[in-house]
């Protein structure tokens, strides 16, 4: 007998108790549970998504993968991506969904839609806390153990822009960890693209930098440019508290000029007073997201990834590059295996970023849409 959605989700509330995260994050081991509780979950997840979301067992009926054929997860069918903006990946009927994520892709695209209810909007919070902790909340020398630090998001509102998980995530992170002095600073434009809140953020950096302590500055590099293009055009500069943390998400996406990564993080560095940057790697058709420490990104332990050769679908050697396959067992509602548009090198389960695979369609908050 199948086990329901909320039998499952409880199970990967378990895991996600049961990891636990070293000081050196990279050091962590590779699975932290019992050898079969993790592909136990996968497996059983499987079996009910593929009798429980109509378009993904037409996708496995199509490829002759089943449940009573799949014997490893290794042999569970991935969606792409691009197969969210045209059919609906999601066990959760029309009537109960309360909320829907949507890729930010260019304008003329079909976004991707991931939908959520109550349940799974629960899990996707579970999931995303302890590993935004983990990286971003993480006591040292400068920031003591307990903090809540004041976060400055620069994104719009969420009520200005409901179909962002990014948006969403930081509506999470300000409300149980924020101090005093937190909120978003963005708004949206006339042609529905964010912009950033030019004086609004200023302000919130200049009140910082005057009461002394650590800020937690949250954006994507689209809006950090802006940032940083203004603060140049006046000729100013921020020296922000020791402890500071920027999280900067990527895109771009036509709405800025494209710097470099290690570019971006210099010009941050030096304009905002070196804060430590921690990049975040998240799509809206996933639950969980990774962290970048030491030029690797790592997802949290519920999750695994693999890199495949796009012509023979093969697993690439580790450090070989290849198209990143994520399989994320917060994903209980819609499908967990997703096949992505981007390039990485992994390294057991951390990989490098390399960027998008030809003929992908861009994405990248920057680029939102109501």
């Amino acid at each position: 007998m199948t086990q329901s959605h909320s039998i499952l989700a409880d199970q990967v509330r378990d895991l996600i108790r049961r990891s636990s995260w070293p000081e050196n994050l990279l050091s962590a081991a590779e699975h932290p549970y019992q050898p079969d509780d993790w592909e136990r979950v996968a497996l059983d997840l499987f079996a009910l998504q593929y009798e429980t979301v109509p378009a993904y067992r037409l996708l496995c009926d199509a490829r002759g993968r089943r449940p009573g054929a799949v014997r490893s997860w290794l042999e569970i069918p991935a969606v792409p991506t691009q197969a969210f903006q045209e059919l609906e990946f999601t066990a959760i009927a029309p009537e109960a969904r309360s909320r829907v994520f949507h890729s930010s892709g260019t304008t003329a695209q079909r976004p991707s839609r991931h939908f959520h209810h109550a349940e799974s909007l629960a899990l996707y919070e579970d999931s995303l806390r302890p590993w935004f902790t983990a990286y971003l909340l993480a006591p040292d020398a400068t920031f003591p153990q307990g903090l809540r630090p004041r976060c400055l998001a620069l994104t719009p509102l969420p009520a200005y822009v409901p179909h962002s998980s990014l948006v969403h995530m930081l509506e999470v992170v300000i409300e149980d960890y924020g101090g005093a002095g937190s909120g978003f600073t963005g708004h949206v434009g006339g042609d529905g693209t964010w912009e950033l809140g030019l004086e609004a953020t200023l302000e919130a950096l200049e009140s910082a930098c005057a009461d002394r302590a650590p800020i937690l500055v949250l954006g994507t590099a689209f809006l950090f440019v802006h940032l940083l293009d203004a603060l140049s055009a006046k000729g100013r500069n921020f020296r922000l508290p020791a402890g500071s943390r920027v999280m900067e998400t990527g895109g771009y996406k036509g709405r800025s000029r494209s710097l470099p990564r290690a570019e971006l993080h210099a010009a941050i560095a030096r304009q905002l007073g070196d804060p430590q940057i921690i990049p975040e790697y998240g799509m809206s058709e996933l639950s969980s997201q990774a962290y970048e420490s030491g030029g690797r990104f790592r997802f949290p332990p519920w999750v695994r990834i693999r890199t495949l050769n796009p012509e023979t679908g093969l697993d690439t050697p580790e450090g070989e590059p290849g198209i990143l396959r994520i399989h994320d067992l917060a994903n209980v509602w819609s499908v967990a295996a997703l096949d992505t548009s981007d390039l990485g090198r992994r390294h057991g389960q951390s990989f490098e970023l390399l960027g998008r695979a030809a003929e992908a369609e861009p994405r990248g908050c920057s680029r939102m849409t109501l």
